[in-house]
């Protein structure tokens, strides 16, 4: 789970992005839906937590 101050920088980064210019910033949406531990998977595996905590540290998950 991401903390509220995490949810706050991922949405201002978001918004940031500016992808279709700032004249869409005003009206620019950003939704977090968590999942669950192991409740999504990746490259035939569940994705978990730990290894998300792992790849955003830089390290390879096991």
């Amino acid at each position: 789970m991401f903390s509220p101050e995490q949810k706050r920088q991922i949405i201002s980064k978001l918004t940031d992005a500016k992808v279709e210019g700032e004249a869409v910033r005003g009206v620019t949406w950003a939704t977090i839906q968590e999942v669950r531990s192991g409740d999504w998977g990746f490259a035939g595996e569940p994705l978990t937590t730990a290894a998300v905590k792992e790849l955003a540290a830089g390290k390879l998950a096991e």
